[in-house]
């Protein structure tokens, strides 16, 4: 697959079957299922099963134990920030400018008000074409 081509869209890119943990769920179990899953990554979705967020293994050190905070205490709400997503029908082009303009490594991807799946740097790996990946990696990696 190549960029560019006017068909492909965030739902060619994505990796489905994404499970949210919810709000009011710990920290400690965030982890957990990130380590069950192997990703470093979960949406956080509310009650109403709606994108609250997104947090990340590095949210966790960073943003709870390292400031000495009790990740069984500490929500994946708590830390429920920068609700950036794309629509499934967004091109391969909006995906990636989205992700380059938040400087984000993972972009959920949303269809009638429900996560269907995230587009992680992996799937990029598989789809785009070298010099393309270069460049996004590039661009978001510097801003970092």
């Amino acid at each position: 697959m190549t960029a560019g081509h006017p068909h492909e869209t965030a739902r060619d890119l994505m990796s489905a079957g994404v499970e949210c943990i919810a709000a009011h769920e710990t920290l400690d179990r965030a982890a957990q299922m990130m380590r069950d899953r192997g990703v470093g990554a979960l949406p956080i979705c509310g009650s109403d099963d709606r994108l609250k967020g997104i947090i990340t293994d590095r949210d966790i050190i960073t943003k709870c134990i390292a400031e000495g905070h009790d990740p069984s205490r500490v929500t994946a709400g708590d830390l429920a920030t920068g609700l950036v997503w794309v629509p499934a029908d967004a091109t391969v082009e909006e995906a990636l400018a989205r992700m380059e303009e938040n400087q984000i490594r993972r972009l959920p991807v949303i269809e009638n008000h429900r996560i269907i799946g995230m587009i992680s740097e992996a799937d990029l790996a598989k789809h785009l074409p070298d010099d393309q990946l270069a460049g996004f990696v590039h661009r978001v990696y510097a801003g970092a």
